[in-house]
C-alpha cells in the first residue's frame, strides 16, 4: 500500500484518553445522533435481497447450477438440522465436511432447513446475508458523507460484481463473511474498537483463511485507536495474534483431524503449480475490477488493509480458478473496498488540494453510476429479460425424470441432478473411485459426452448391470438391476 494509506485521519471524533486509573477503554463514545440515513440502508436493503433471491431461486428453477458446491452444502447443512456429523459424500463416501474446509458456522443454517428442506433455504439465506451487509455499509457512508453520497456507496456495494457474481453463484460459506466484515468496518469508522473486535471474531468460524483477515481488521482497530487509546491498541494487536494462531491451528490441526488423510488438500494449491508471477495478465485485471469502481482513492484508507489476506491466498495459488473475477472468490472484497473509499473519501473533503477534495466529493455517486452501468453485463441484468422468469420445458421435465428416483437411494450424479436429489438422497460424485455401487446413476448429458449410458455405466462398476430407465432434455438416469 501507498505510504499515505497509513496516515492518520483528521477531524474524526474520537474518544479521550483516559486517566490512568481508569479501566482498558476498548470502545469509542456512543453515538449521539439517531441512526444515519435513516430508512434508506433498510429499503436498500431489502431491495437489493428481493433481487439476489430472485436471480438465484429462478437460476435454480431453470436447473442452471454450474457447480456441486450447492448440493455438498446442502447435504452439510442436512446431517447438522439431523443433529448428525456434517458429511458430504459428494466429496467422498463419509466425507466429514469440517475436513475439507472449516465453515462450522454453515450449523446455524439447520433450524430453518430443518422446517424447509430444501436447497432454495441456503440460495435464500445466502442473498439476506449479502444484503444484509448493505445496511452497516450505508449506514457507515451517510455518516461520513451525507444521505446522498452514503446512499450511492450503499447502492455501489450492492451492485458491484463481486457481489453479484456471488449472488449467482450456486452456495457457498463466504456468504456469512461478508456482513461480520461490514459490520466490523462500521465499527471502526465510529470508533466502537470493542463491537468492531466482536464483529470481526466468528470469521475463524467462517472458512480456515479468515482468520487472517481478522488479524488484519484488528491491526486496522490498533492503528486507528493508537492515538486515543493506546489500551485499546495493544488489546487489538493481541487480537490480531490470536486471529493469526487460529488459522494455523485450523490448518495444522482441526481440519486434519477430520480429513482422512490426515492433512489439508489445499496445500497442493499454493505450493505446487505456477510461480506468482503466473497469470499476470488476469489478477492485474482483477485488481483493476476491484479499484477503479473507488477511483483509487480507496487506497488512500488503512480499511483496504483487510483486503490483503483474502488477495493474498488468491494470487499466490497457483489455481487459476482463484484468479479471475468468477465465482464468489472476491464478496468479502466489496465491503472494504467501499468502506475503505466512504472513509478516504472523508478525510480527501479536508485537503488542501481543491482538486481532489472535488474528486472526494464527487466519486461515491461515480462510484454508483459505474455499478449500474456495469449492471447491464453482468447476473442481475437477467432481470430484465422474460425469458428468466420461465422454466424451460427441458427443466421441468428433467426435473419429472430426477422425481422418478426414490427417497433414500443411493445415486451418483454430475452437476444437473445433483441438488435436486441431495435433499432426499445419498448422493455420490459420478466416477470417484472409493464410491459404492450406486442404486442409481444420473446424469446430465445434454453436451452428449456419454455415447453409451450403459456402457459407462459399466465401466464405472465393472460386474454390475444397469438398465437405461429414463431420458428427458438430455439427462439420463439408470438403475442398477437386481
Amino acid at each position: 500500500m501507498r505510504g499515505t494509506v497509513l496516515a492518520a485521519p483528521t477531524g474524526r471524533r474520537t474518544a479521550p484518553e483516559n486517566p490512568p486509573t481508569a479501566p482498558i477503554p476498548i470502545t469509542g463514545p456512543p453515538a449521539a445522533a439517531p441512526a444515519a440515513g435513516g430508512r434508506a440502508p433498510y429499503l436498500l436493503a431489502l431491495a437489493l435481497f428481493a433481487a439476489y433471491t430472485t436471480l438465484s431461486v429462478l437460476r435454480h428453477r431453470r436447473m442452471g447450477s454450474r457447480s456441486w458446491d450447492l448440493g455438498i452444502f446442502e447435504q452439510a447443512v442436512r446431517g447438522y438440522a439431523h443433529l448428525q456429523a456434517p458429511v458430504a459424500d459428494l466429496k467422498g463416501p463419509g466425507t466429514n465436511i469440517l475436513g475439507d474446509h472449516f465453515s462450522p458456522v454453515t450449523a446455524l443454517l439447520a433450524p430453518a432447513y430443518r422446517l424447509f428442506p430444501t436447497p432454495v433455504t441456503l440460495l435464500v439465506a445466502q442473498a439476506a446475508l449479502f444484503a444484509l451487509a448493505a445496511i452497516p455499509v450505508t449506514r457507515a457512508a451517510t455518516r461520513l458523507l451525507g444521505r446522498s453520497s452514503g446512499v450511492a456507496v450503499g447502492v455501489a456495494y450492492g451492485l458491484s460484481w463481486g457481489i453479484q457474481r456471488a449472488a449467482d453463484f450456486d452456495f457457498h460459506e463466504i456468504c456469512f463473511a461478508v456482513p461480520l466484515i461490514a459490520f466490523s468496518l462500521e465499527a471502526v469508522l465510529r470508533a466502537r474498537w470493542r463491537a468492531a473486535l466482536l464483529w470481526a471474531a466468528p470469521l475463524v468460524l467462517v472458512k480456515e483463511d479468515l482468520g487472517l483477515t481478522l488479524a488484519a481488521l484488528a491491526l486496522v482497530v490498533a492503528w486507528r485507536a493508537r492515538r486515543t487509546s493506546r489500551r485499546a491498541a495493544v488489546y487489538a494487536t493481541g487480537v490480531a495474534l490470536l486471529g493469526a494462531a487460529a488459522t494455523a491451528l485450523t490448518l495444522l490441526a482441526v481440519i486434519p483431524a477430520f480429513n482422512t488423510t490426515g492433512g489439508y488438500d489445499y496445500w497442493s494449491k499454493v505450493g505446487e503449480g505456477p510461480g506468482p508471477l503466473a497469470g499476470a495478465e488476469t489478477k492485474l485485471r482483477t485488481l483493476g475490477w476491484l479499484l477503479l469502481p473507488a477511483g483509487l482513492l480507496a487506497l488512500r484508507s488503512p480499511l483496504m488493509l483487510a483486503a490483503a489476506p483474502t488477495l493474498g491466498w488468491r494470487f499466490l495459488s497457483g489455481d487459476p480458478h482463484y484468479w479471475s473475477t468468477d465465482w464468489h472468490y472476491s464478496a468479502v472484497l466489496m465491503p472494504v473496498v467501499f468502506l475503505a473509499l466512504a472513509d478516504a473519501a472523508d478525510s480527501t473533503r479536508r485537503s488542501p488540494r481543491p482538486w481532489l477534495r472535488t474528486c472526494a466529493d464527487r466519486l461515491p455517486a461515480c462510484a454508483a453510476a459505474a455499478a449500474v452501468a456495469l449492471t447491464t453485463s453482468l447476473p442481475l441484468s437477467a432481470l430484465t429479460e422474460a425469458r428468466t422468469y420461465r422454466t424451460p420445458p427441458g427443466a421441468v421435465a428433467a426435473e419429472r425424470l430426477l422425481a422418478r428416483i426414490p427417497d433414500g437411494a443411493t445415486v451418483e450424479a454430475n452437476v444437473g441432478p445433483i441438488s435436486r436429489l441431495t435433499g432426499r438422497c445419498r448422493v455420490l460424485w459420478i466416477g470417484d473411485a472409493r464410491n459404492p455401487a450406486p442404486d442409481y446413476i444420473a446424469l446430465n448429458n445434454r453436451s452428449g459426452w456419454v455415447r453409451d449410458p450403459r456402457g459407462y455405466a459399466k465401466q464405472l462398476h465393472p460386474g454390475v448391470r444397469y438398465d437405461l430407465t429414463g431420458t428427458a432434455a438430455g439427462y439420463i438416469v439408470l438403475e442398477r438391476r437386481t
